[in-house]
């Protein structure tokens, strides 16, 4: 018997409904894919203030404020901060917030990551700098603390506000190894942990529940791809969506692919040689004999401002970066609050710098090796071999140019194995005094200060300059004094300032992205084109 006509033109609404219903719902679900250049070294968001933690945890855990591309601070899980008194803020913390597992996002959370963030266990990049102006926490109510500080500090928003907040609940006696594990890595980002699996890739699942704005993705997975041809093939191939640290030998065949979509910025990470003028000896400078010389040449100013004179910058730029840097003088680029306009690249000068070796007692020049990673920026090894080059030619007997990977290389240099290497700070706060203050000032564990100091830098001066500086709430006068204590710095060749680079990402088909000076690439900064 024949089915009603009515009968037929239900089981067809049906079918369609059903058709259209599949069809949204695929138009809604949409997966992510990334090739990173670098892997995180651990997924504890407070274990290194590294720039490849940091782009990992950003994804699933939040921080009090956020910086939006240019470096411009906004709240994020604190709505408002007041000072009460020169030594006494009170901060508001959004509500309703809830972490990964459900559980309220409360103020003796926060209590707990500030706590926390200073005393993590074998940090190669601690948090502690963040952490060192609080004396004491408060806490008012739920979503209410009160800060009291050592002394006046104008900027201690933005040092607080760079610690990522984990819950207690779920983080109290935990390691940092335990946070490979989805039920360990709980925070209130946008994503969640799927799954990690070092040396290979990271899964991450959109959380529904996010306070922000709403993650434009469902599933992201991202490769760790450390090789330059791999990442741009996979970009080209459709193996991945979005790729960063684009070589800029590859920017032409990007910008003239059909389908593919650059994007770039410049960045405020310093590229720089650490000189390593503490101590007597120093491993890997030597004599004629092989042995580490006593006194230690880099502890004599003229000596660092010879080695600063033997690197040709603008050569660098142009023939190993292809252009896509800006020779350096100073630790930010211009834009940032505190830069000196006085302070420009040193010039190339291989005359002057064997003259200043010679006056400093080493006219025959010395041995030394160079030591940097191979996977943290585009050719840090390159680069490492030009310097040692520039060296060879200016006098010195370079020994060797050893290079190695960022995660094993970034935890040796805070054990201080080497004595001239290459390394990089990035920026990602409107002043310069979070650099002064971790990469420069004198290195003191308890106190917090140069957290990041791996030469062991130490200039009374230039501590009393910085301390200034910071006292001051005044943002010109503030900037003044910056310029000021980096110019101390800076005229004693504390370190040897190379380039700021330039960066740039790549995407295929609709991804687009949201290129910053704080160089992340994560999946919050991706989106869909309509």
């Amino acid at each position: 018997m024949m089915p009603s006509l009515a009968r037929v033109a239900r089981a067809v609404i049906a079918a369609i409904l059903i058709v259209l219903g599949l069809a949204a719902a695929s138009a809604a679900a949409a997966d992510l894919r990334i090739g990173r250049s670098n892997e995180p070294s651990s997924l504890d968001p407070q274990f290194s203030r590294t720039g490849n933690n940091l782009m990992t945890a950003q994804d699933m855990f939040d921080r009090l404020i956020e910086n939006d591309a240019n470096l411009q601070t906004h709240p994020a899980l604190a709505v408002s901060w007041k000072t009460i008194d020169p030594l006494t803020w009170e901060v508001k913390l959004r509500e309703g917030v809830r972490f990964h597992d459900g559980s309220p996002f409360t103020a003796d959370d926060v209590v707990f990551s500030m706590e926390r963030a200073g005393k993590i266990p074998n940090s190669p990049a601690p948090f502690s700098g963040s952490v060192r102006g609080i004396a004491g926490m408060t806490v008012v109510d739920a979503h209410t603390i009160r800060f009291r500080t050592k002394q006046p500090t104008p900027e201690f928003i933005e040092q607080i506000g760079r610690v990522y907040i984990v819950s207690k609940k779920v983080a109290e006696g935990k390691r940092s190894e335990d946070f490979t594990s989805p039920a360990v890595a709980v925070g209130t980002g946008p994503y969640k942990l799927r799954e990690f699996v070092p040396a290979d890739h990271l899964t991450l699942v959109r959380n529904d529940a996010y306070w922000g704005k709403k993650p434009a993705f469902d599933n992201v997975t991202i490769k760790f791809i450390t090789n330059d041809a791999a990442r741009v093939a996979a970009l080209k191939s459709g193996a991945v969506d979005l790729i960063d640290s684009v070589p800029p030998a590859d920017l032409k065949f990007v910008e003239k692919s059909a389908g593919l979509h650059l994007y770039s910025t410049p960045s405020a990470r310093i590229i720089y040689l650490a000189l390593d003028a503490s101590r007597d000896p120093t491993p890997f400078v030597v004599g004629a004999d092989g042995k580490p010389l006593s006194p230690n040449p880099l502890r004599n100013p003229k000596v660092r401002l010879a080695l600063s004179k033997l690197i040709n910058r603008p050569l660098i730029v142009s023939r190993v970066l292809d252009g896509a840097g800006e020779p350096a003088g100073q630790l930010v680029p211009e834009g940032v609050l505190g830069y000196a306009p006085d302070l420009k690249a040193e010039a190339y000068d291989p005359a002057g710098a064997k003259a200043l070796l010679a006056e400093a007692g080493y006219k025959d020049g010395f041995g030394i090796t160079l030591h940097t990673s191979n996977d943290r920026f585009f050719g840090d090894k390159d680069i490492a071999q030009a310097i040692g080059q520039m060296f060879a030619r200016g006098g010195l007997k370079v020994r060797g140019v050893v290079a190695q990977p960022y995660n094993v290389y970034a935890s040796a240099a805070t054990r201080r194995d080497y004595s001239v290497f290459i390394f990089s700070f990035g920026t990602t706060t409107p002043s310069s005094s979070f650099a002064l203050v971790n990469v420069l000032e004198t290195y003191d564990k308890a106190a917090g200060t140069g957290a990041f100091n791996r030469m062991r830098y130490s200039n009374p001066a230039f501590d009393g300059a910085l301390t200034k500086a910071l006292q001051a709430f005044d943002d010109h006068e503030r900037g003044r004094l910056l310029a000021d204590a980096t110019r101390i710095a800076m005229k004693d060749t504390a370190l040897v300032p190379l380039y700021w680079p330039k960066l740039y990402w790549a995407t295929r088909g609709k991804v687009t992205y949201v290129p910053g000076k704080d160089e992340d690439t994560r999946a919050s900064l991706a989106g869909l084109a309509p």
